[in-house]
């Protein structure tokens, strides 16, 4: 369920050419293509709101959002998916579809439940 492969290809290939502007906290995408940058706010319950940042760049695509326990927010790239969007960062799986989005980590095994489990409160 967990490919974590394709996310670390895709950062690669995001990162490589940024390597200086990574020093300042700055990823450069460069794309001859549409750029698209949104901010999607989620109810998590227990786990409070929490704002997921979206940049989509074909072929990149990516999901920038805080998790608990980290120390800074996890860019998260876009990974194989039968059904929704998934993205991968670390150990972490964040997998949206329609006006819901799970946070799994996938030390927890295939079949554990997500960590936390949200819902879209804007548009």
């Amino acid at each position: 369920m967990r490919n974590r492969s394709a996310a670390f290809a895709l950062v690669a290939l995001c990162l490589t050419p940024s390597l200086a502007a990574a020093a300042s906290g700055e990823i450069k995408i460069q794309t001859a293509g549409k750029f698209e940058r949104k901010t999607v706010t989620y109810d998590c319950a227990a786990g409070g709101r929490l704002k997921v940042v979206y940049i989509n760049s074909d072929p990149n695509f990516l999901a920038i959002l805080p998790v608990k326990g980290e120390p800074q927010d996890l860019v998260f790239a876009s990974v194989l998916s039968g059904s929704g969007a998934r993205y991968a960062a670390g150990k972490y799986i964040w997998w949206n579809k329609g006006n819901n989005g799970n946070l799994f980590d996938s030390t927890q095994g295939d079949n554990a439940p997500p960590v936390m489990s949200c819902t879209q409160v804007d548009g």
